[in-house]
């Protein structure tokens, strides 16, 4: 049976780098939140859903999603955010699933998700890995990244569970503050689960 290991982290916690070290370890990695990206211009319901919550110019002329647009509603509206999560993560769940079927053969899978915990997807997982980092690195990440603003940041961290609510969750934390050498620990955590089928 192919394991299920759940990886997440809070904005600018690297969680997508320590995945993609998990993929040059050749292990197939299902990056939830690009795979919801792409559902919200390619999947009908989707679209028609959030056409209905929030009108026809959510998306641009040429039919893509206008991110901006949907960013700074769900960003300081907690119903709306919880609304569009009701409409999305169903649909994701789905895509995992089928994606699932295709790496059955595989020792173990990673399911990559900015919000593992709070939508529920980190019960579906056998071990869960939250990849944790200092706020203050975690905000010069971002704003360095994405050119956005402090402020900005700390609001989109303010729709995320405290860093001490999903430690509680996690079968295990990987601390990603530039001193702690994190490469062996996942070279480590592959080998168990590859070897003892467990991740410690």
């Amino acid at each position: 049976m192919t394991l299920i290991v759940g990886i997440t982290g809070g904005i600018g916690s690297g969680k997508s780098m320590v995945c993609r070290v998990f993929q040059m370890l050749g292990v197939p990695v299902f990056e939830a939140d690009t795979v919801a990206k792409n559902l919200y211009e390619s999947n009908s319901e989707i679209k028609a859903g959030l056409i209905r919550l929030f009108g026809s110019n959510i998306y641009l002329p040429e039919g893509q999603l206008n991110r901006k647009k949907l960013a700074s509603i769900i960003f300081t509206n907690d119903i709306h955010l919880q609304k569009v999560n009701e409409l999305v993560h169903p649909v994701v769940r789905i895509a995992f699933e089928n994606w699932l079927k295709m790496h059955e053969n595989a020792p173990y899978v990673i399911h990559e998700a900015a919000i593992l915990f709070e939508s529920g997807f980190y019960k579906m997982m056998n071990f869960t890995i939250l990849v944790s980092a200092p706020e203050n690195e975690r905000i010069a990440r971002v704003v360095a990244r994405d050119g956005v603003s402090e402020q900005m940041v700390r609001e989109r961290m303010q729709k995320q569970w405290s860093e001490e609510k999903k430690q509680q969750l996690a079968s295990k934390i990987l601390i990603n503050d530039n001193k702690n050498l994190i490469i062996p620990e996942i070279i480590q955590i592959d080998k168990n689960l590859k070897e003892h089928g467990k991740i410690w």
